[in-house]
């Protein structure tokens, strides 16, 4: 497997990664410039030449791949007697995290709304599980970060999903909205569950948890009617932008108010001994000629 087929792996997988590239060589070194590793949490591919170079590699990556945020950093590495290599030459190596930051969407209902809403949220860094029991509803044609979920019991699906995902339930039926509705708040894992509906459908779904024993806080979470309420209208794209408007909103809240590290700092660009990398001048001419 090559080195940006395991990328695309990770990707898939929800993988956090960091990529090492050896950008800089002088002497003697176990590998070229351009030579890649990718190393995640638990496992790394490819090798920049093995020896204590690569073990410094790995740690150095695990370190940026516990401080949980995207970034970049250079470094460069004499192989001498104190790395305990003997190649005596020099190695700049780049490293570049990638730390996910897609969320995962289940939304229930592939009527009017749910559609016009997938074709919104399907630009955002999110993976969508669309579920409805009718086949015929769905596009023939769908996004690359949708799933098409095709279920006779929608509510039993809710299980299939990791913590911290976003609800929607918009289906065509009260009874199954309040059966699925009822699967993700008994989570209690979820960043955000949204109901479309009016506040009377709130109201006799908040009555139906009380008849079944549930206290207020169990249902305190739900939101509904869905969607940002300066966004007015009920034709199926307006409702779809007031919904994702306000799913934009959570996820900047949850995710956008750490502060985030991105870029290499100019100074680690600067380079004492040039004997660090190779840099190629242009070979000067003699005009007069």
């Amino acid at each position: 497997m090559t080195w940006y087929e395991t990328v695309q792996q990770m990707e898939f997988e929800n993988q956090n990664y960091v990529i090492v590239t050896v950008i800089g060589t002088v002497g003697s070194t176990p590998r070229d410039c351009g030579t890649k590793m990718v190393i995640s949490k638990s496992v790394h591919y490819a090798t920049i030449g093995g020896g204590h170079l690569e073990y410094k590699a790995i740690d150095t990556a695990k370190q940026m791949l516990a401080e949980s945020s995207s970034q970049q950093k250079i470094e460069h590495f004499p192989l001498g007697a104190k790395l305990g290599q003997c190649c005596g030459g020099h190695a700049t190596l780049m490293f570049e995290s990638f730390i996910n930051d897609t969320i995962d969407i289940m939304l229930f209902g592939a009527g009017h709304v749910g559609k016009a809403l997938v074709s919104i949220l399907a630009e955002l860094p999110c993976r969508i599980y669309w579920v409805d029991s009718r086949e015929d509803e769905f596009p023939k044609k769908l996004p690359s970060n949708v799933v098409k979920i095709i279920s006779d019991t929608p509510s039993d699906e809710v299980a299939s999903m990791p913590k911290d995902s976003y609800y929607i339930v918009m289906t065509h039926n009260h009874p199954l909205d309040f059966d699925i509705t009822e699967a993700i708040l008994l989570r209690n894992d979820s960043l955000y569950v949204g109901l479309i509906g009016s506040n009377t459908k709130l109201k006799r779904f908040q009555m139906r948890f009380k008849h079944k024993g549930y206290k207020s806080d169990f249902f305190s979470f739900l939101h509904c009617p869905i969607g940002l309420a300066d966004v007015p209208g009920k034709r199926p794209t307006e409702v779809a932008v007031a919904v994702a408007g306000e799913i934009i909103a959570n996820y900047h809240h949850n995710y956008t108010d750490q502060p985030q590290r991105q870029g290499v700092d100019w100074q680690q660009l600067k380079i004492s001994d040039t004997s660090a990398c190779n840099i190629h001048r242009p070979i000067k001419q003699d005009l007069s000629k």
